[in-house]
């Protein structure tokens, strides 16, 4: 979220932060949002029996302020497809494999043990299957014979920095 916050200060970034939500009222996100005057909103998901009805906050606290494109960035709740399909073509999300290879979890170790050269992020829209959305961009990293999950996280974690508001910058171009 912060190499977001960075790139919506350049006065060429087609793209600005609406509002910063997040469903853990312990998230830095939000106090790093709130420091740099960002309109916030907590939903938390332990208050509501029903999966639905946080989404459906969510989803009013999203409309709102307006918002284009939802960015996920530290979300870590599964979204149902009712969700997704009512913000289809407007939720993006990164994940720390090159899909279609690594969906969910333990990606850097799977692709480590699988003994792969290659890995990677990708910047993909998010819909009711978990990690299967269209992609929009990717960045690959090697994978050397020394490297551990840790390690390998590390790099690519870099990428995903540049990935992500390189990802905003082509949708936001893309609506205008």
């Amino acid at each position: 979220m912060l190499s977001i916050m960075e790139a919506c200060k350049s006065p060429n970034f087609p793209a600005e932060i609406a509002v910063v939500l997040s469903n853990n009222p312990d998230a830095q996100g939000i106090i790093s949002a709130q420091n740099a005057g960002i309109a916030t909103e907590m939903v938390n998901h332990k208050k509501y029996t029903a999966r639905e009805d946080f989404e459906s906050e969510i989803s009013k606290r999203l409309e709102k302020h307006d918002v284009d494109l939802i960015v996920l960035a530290g979300f870590m709740r599964i979204l149902t497809g009712s969700f997704t399909d009512q913000w289809t073509g407007r939720i993006i999300n990164i994940h720390p494999s090159l899909l279609p290879d690594y969906k969910g979890l333990n990606t850097h170790e799977r692709a480590i043990n699988d003994g792969r050269k290659e890995s990677g992020c990708t910047v993909h829209f998010v819909n009711s299957e978990l990690d299967s959305g269209d992609i929009i961009l990717q960045k690959s990293v090697p994978i050397y014979g020394g490297d551990t999950a840790s390690i390998l996280s590390d790099r690519v974690l870099e990428q995903e920095h540049k990935a992500y508001p390189e990802a905003i910058k082509i949708l936001a171009t893309s609506l205008l």
